[in-house]
Order: C-alpha cells, then sequence, then structure tokens
C-alpha cells in the first residue's frame, strides 16, 4: 500500500496554492493523495476546488459567520483528530499562515505525523502584522518537519531560526503555477458589468483589501482614497471585489456609491479574479497572494501595508509598500496613472517568485523525506532563473 500524503487546507488563498501540489500528488506513482478542506472560507474556496478539478475526501465543515479565531482553531482540532487516526497518513501539508494551516499541524503533531510546511520561511518581522498570519506562520515552522521555502529569502529567514535541523528545500511558489493555468482558462465574468469593462478597453484600478490590522480608522481612509481616486480620473474605472466581512464593507461603500467609474462587485471565483488581473493597469491591495501574482503579469502593485512578508518584489522594484495613509494612497496611485515612465519601471514582468514547477519540486521533496525519491534541486540552482 502507498503511503498516504494528506493536505489540509480551509481558505482560498491555501486552495490555490496547494491546488497544483494536490494535482501533482495525484499524478505520483509513489504516494497517494487525501485531501481535507476545513471550509474556513465556504464559498470561494469551493469555487478554487471546481475551478482546479479537485474534490475533497473529507469536509470539516467549520464555517460559521463572525466564528472568533480561538473557534477556528478549536474546531479545526476538534473535527481534523478522528480524520487523522482513520486515514493515518505519512504526512500533513499544511500551506502558510491561516488559522486551518497552524491548526492542522498542531493536530499532526499531536499524533506525530511528520508536518510538510508549504509556503514556509516568510516573516514580516512583527508578530502583529499582519495579525494573526505573521504568528501562524512561525507557530507552524515549530512544528514541520519539512519546510518547503518559495524563495532563498525565505529559506536564509528558516535558517536564521535554527529550527531543529528540519530540512528545507526552495521550491518557487506555487501561486505561480495556479496562476498560468487559470489565466490560460480565461473563463467568462459572473458579474455582467465586468464583461463590458473587458470589452471597453478602459484603464482599471484594481483593489482588493480586508486585513484585520487596517479595519477601523485605516480601513475608512482607504475608502475616502478610492472616492478620491474615482473623482480624479474619470476615465479609469476603479474595480472592487469587496470582501464579504462587513466591517470591511461598512468602511468602504460608503464612500464609492456616488462614482459612476467604481465598480464594486462580490468576490470573484479564482479563474475570474486572475482574468480582471490581467486586465488591470494598476493594483492596489493588502493581498499576499497578489503581490506574488501580480508581477508575473507585469502589474504594478502598491500594497496597503507598512511591512511585508515578501520582500523579493520589492527588491525587484515591481511591488512598492504604501501604507493606508490617506493622502500618500491617493499620490502614489496618482503618479502611476500620470506618467508612463513610472509606471514601466514598476511594470517590467519580473518574477521573483516562481517558474510553474513549484509543485513538482515539493511532491518530490516529500516523497524523499519519506525515502521513496532524490531530493530535488533547489529553485534557482537548476538555471532556470
Amino acid at each position: 500500500m502507498r503511503p498516504r500524503i494528506m493536505t489540509v487546507y480551509g481558505t482560498r488563498p491555501e486552495a490555490i496554492k496547494v491546488a497544483p501540489v494536490i494535482k501533482a500528488l495525484e499524478a505520483s506513482d509513489v504516494v497517494d493523495p487525501v485531501t481535507v478542506v476545513t471550509g474556513q472560507h465556504r464559498e470561494m474556496l469551493d469555487q478554487v476546488n471546481e475551478l482546479f478539478g479537485i474534490t475533497p475526501d473529507h469536509d470539516l465543515d467549520i464555517f460559521e459567520h463572525g466564528a472568533p479565531l480561538s473557534l477556528i482553531v478549536a474546531r479545526v482540532l476538534e473535527r481534523l483528530d478522528p480524520v487523522l487516526a482513520a486515514e493515518r497518513p505519512a504526512a500533513v501539508i499544511v500551506q502558510g499562515d491561516t488559522s486551518t494551516s497552524t491548526a492542522a499541524a498542531v493536530a499532526a503533531f499531536h499524533r506525530r505525523i511528520p508536518v510538510v510546511h508549504l509556503e514556509a520561511g516568510l516573516r514580516s518581522g512583527d508578530v502583529n502584522s499582519p495579525f494573526p498570519e505573521e504568528a501562524n506562520r512561525r507557530l507552524t515552522s515549530q512544528l514541520a518537519s519539512l519546510h518547503l521555502a518559495p524563495t532563498e529569502t525565505s529559506r536564509a529567514n528558516l535558517v536564521r531560526e535554527a529550527l531543529d535541523g528540519a530540512p528545507i528545500v526552495v521550491t518557487g511558489n506555487t501561486v505561480i503555477d495556479a496562476l498560468l493555468t487559470a489565466v490560460d482558462k480565461k473563463p467568462p465574468f459572473s458579474d455582467p458589468a465586468l464583461e463590458h469593462l473587458a470589452d471597453s478597453g478602459r484603464r482599471v484600478l484594481l483593489v482588493t483589501t480586508h486585513r484585520r490590522e487596517s479595519w477601523g480608522d485605516a480601513m475608512d481612509g482607504i475608502g475616502r482614497a478610492l472616492g478620491r481616486l474615482a473623482e480624479r480620473f474619470p476615465d479609469t474605472q476603479v474595480v472592487l471585489p469587496v470582501h464579504r466581512n462587513p466591517v470591511v464593507r461598512e468602511a468602504l461603500l460608503p464612500h464609492l456609491h456616488a462614482h459612476p467609474n467604481v465598480t464594486v462587485t462580490e468576490p470573484l471565483g479564482y479563474g475570474e479574479f486572475t482574468r480582471l488581473l490581467a486586465l488591470a493597469s494598476v493594483v492596489l491591495t493588502d493581498s499576499g497572494g497578489i503581490q506574488e501574482e501580480a508581477p508575473s503579469l507585469g502589474k504594478p502593485v502598491l500594497v496597503l501595508r507598512e511591512n511585508t512578508e515578501r520582500p523579493e518584489a520589492v527588491s525587484a522594484g515591481t511591488v512598492r509598500l504604501i501604507g493606508t495613509d490617506e493622502d500618500r494612497i491617493v499620490d502614489e496611485v496618482t503618479t502611476l496613472l500620470t506618467d508612463p515612465a513610472a509606471h514601466e519601471a514598476m511594470a517590467r514582468a519580473t518574477n521573483p517568485y516562481g517558474d510553474g514547477q513549484g509543485a513538482r519540486r515539493s511532491v518530490a521533496a516529500i516523497t524523499h523525506l519519506l525515502d521513496l525519491g532524490p531530493r530535488p534541486a533547489d529553485w534557482g540552482t537548476e538555471g532556470n532563473r
């Protein structure tokens, strides 16, 4: 009987990044995949699974509107443990920095099952920003038996922390694998306004924001800045796929209703979002994943945060940290919309995150951990960047 490799995930960002790994596990001739979703995100999670043709083996169904983080963690621990006992996997893969990933790592550790941490080693340097992600990723690192670091910077972070000698393999980020697959699909937009926008050729400012540390005055300031930008640039369509959290909506939407060149949509499926990302001229976001994806498509990214655990694109010049100050948001976006040279300097399609082979390297590293194959060469040592 081939060893089982269990992947546990619960949010849309996790689903996007584990999907290529799950497909690579399905194609393996030495291990069998077991897929578990927690349902920390519900509808958005299911959309990604459908796009990539993934049918979970187990659904813990923990979703509850407004559930506090402690309840999410408690439910994952309670509901995952009997699944681990029944499936007896040889290793458990968790991704990134969500409450699902940390709780699943703890549950596996309690069963003495090796934890494989996909996208390991990201660090912002501030345990409270992003919250709770920075703490989650640090905690998960303490439990991992194998670190799959997306970049050399992430590997260096892990080496500096001297985490009990667990092996580290630099894989490239699997979000690039997922992005390249999704962009090729070019699904139709479910919102007719976006389909019309795609046909119009209008300039697009794409905005996503939801971080907990920005709730309150900062989020309200972001909303005011967007309203000012919409008024200043009537030839530009501001597109906001708004997060479902009412705290986010109540802060942003009152500033946007009066502007005809603002399109507010419900959260988009991943396929639709990648198509919208390809249309954008400028991206304004606090999302970690978009900081990785947009540079692959040559899109300038302004990040609504004071720090980032993804410094590679900042160094490459395709991402700039601007924080949440209202006036600075307006000034930075204005520069990119009015200065072609500034826009071109950031739009160069520098890709510091991956080459579309991250899933292959990840599965090879896991099979090596289980003594089923050779260790893969680290990304960046194969003449591929």
